[in-house]
């Protein structure tokens, strides 16, 4: 068990209070070597990627608490950068902060959340998909070929975190494209990809998305409106599929 972990809670929805500690029950921790010393150069960003790393991958696991005298030790940094990174990871819902608890790791989607944050993207993402057919300009749509020709899915869990970045970018570059800022605020504002990569994530899940995403970007060469929000909903849909099973309540 990592020894950033204090306790764990029940199921609990994204933004809902935790449980006071007396009722959560203590987990058998075991120590860790430390990882080594973090160079001084982007400190604040080095420490919010090593954690983040560790929470995507289910290292940490969903609904824990994150004890930062153990994370001064093992990283050998002071409170201060982790704490800011902390806070970025609050900022993108993979933590929060609770009063008198200290930081606790997101809990997972339920079903509920689930299905609605897919009907959510299923209204904007493919009308975002079809006007950027037809607004993005040739350097946009040279760039989002290039990003995707360029994703690597992996091979193991370590690597969800890379994977649920790049295909953030993908989707947050095609929704800027679409030339409709509320598009691409409103998908944003979701970190879609930061929550359904820690319900489940396999290679032939990444890859599968991947083929997805290619039959998108012919689309959008091809300027056919059409064809992208079709290929987009397409996508979306057998992402659902993919990944439903795996959620609880």
């Amino acid at each position: 068990m990592n020894r950033w972990l204090g306790h764990s809670t029940s199921h609990l929805p994204l933004e809902s209070t935790i449980a006071p500690e007396e009722h959560m029950p203590r987990l058998n921790l075991q120590p860790q070597a430390p990882r080594g010393r973090i160079k001084r150069h982007g400190l604040v960003e080095e420490v919010y990627n090593l954690i983040r790393a560790d929470i995507m991958s289910l290292r940490i696991p969903p609904d824990s608490r994150i004890l930062v005298d153990n994370l001064v030790r093992e990283l050998g940094v002071s409170q201060t950068p982790i704490r800011e990174a902390l806070s970025m990871l609050e900022g993108v819902g993979l933590v929060s902060k609770k009063h008198f608890a200290g930081y606790y790791t997101a809990p997972t989607l339920n079903r509920k959340q689930f299905d609605e944050l897919y009907e959510i993207r299923l209204l904007i993402e493919p009308a975002g998909a079809g006007y950027a057919a037809q607004r993005m300009t040739d350097a946009e749509l040279a760039d989002l070929v290039q990003h995707a020709a360029a994703r690597a899915p992996g091979v193991t869990r370590a690597d969800t975190a890379l994977f649920a970045d790049q295909d953030a970018e993908f989707h947050s570059r095609l929704a800027a494209a679409s030339g409709n800022s509320l598009i691409a605020e409103a998908l944003g504002r979701l970190h879609t990809h930061m929550h359904i990569f820690r319900l489940r994530f396999q290679r032939e899940i990444a890859t599968e998305a991947a083929g997805e995403h290619a039959l998108l970007v012919q689309a959008l060469q091809q300027r056919d409106a059409e064809a992208a929000a079709a290929a987009m909903r397409a996508h979306i849909e057998k992402s659902y599929n993919r990944l439903v099973q795996f959620t609880i309540g």
